[in-house]
């Protein structure tokens, strides 16, 4: 039993899916390995309403994952996400699950056929 900001959670794959969990967060993630820009990310992830995206944002933001940095330089404002040293501790656990999406399709279409 893990207990972390008053939330309980049975184990640590309950505890690992509280921050990654969700359609669209392990997906952002793995798109924030190399440092994006908003309007980058917003155009990779094109099948994703920008509010969703906002929302998922500011979750992993807020749990430690990524950081946001905010360029003032000059208008229009710069705004890019990119990992933190927390965050980078999911790039193994991302990399993997992308490599089992790659085997499950490739099963998928080889049973479709």
């Amino acid at each position: 039993m893990y207990c972390i900001d008053n939330k309980e959670f049975p184990c640590s794959t309950s505890l690992t899916m509280n921050y990654i969990g969700g359609k669209w967060k392990a997906v952002i993630l793995i798109h924030l390995i190399e440092k994006k820009r908003y309007n980058e990310l917003r155009k990779e992830l094109s099948m994703v309403t920008e509010r969703t995206i906002s929302l998922q944002l500011k979750e992993l933001e807020a749990d430690g994952l990524i950081k946001r940095t905010v360029h003032t330089i000059k208008p229009p404002l710069k705004v890019e996400y990119e990992l933190t040293e927390f965050g980078k501790t999911l790039i193994p656990i991302l990399e993997a699950m992308a490599q089992w999406g790659e085997v499950a399709a490739e099963t998928k279409l080889r049973v479709s056929i």
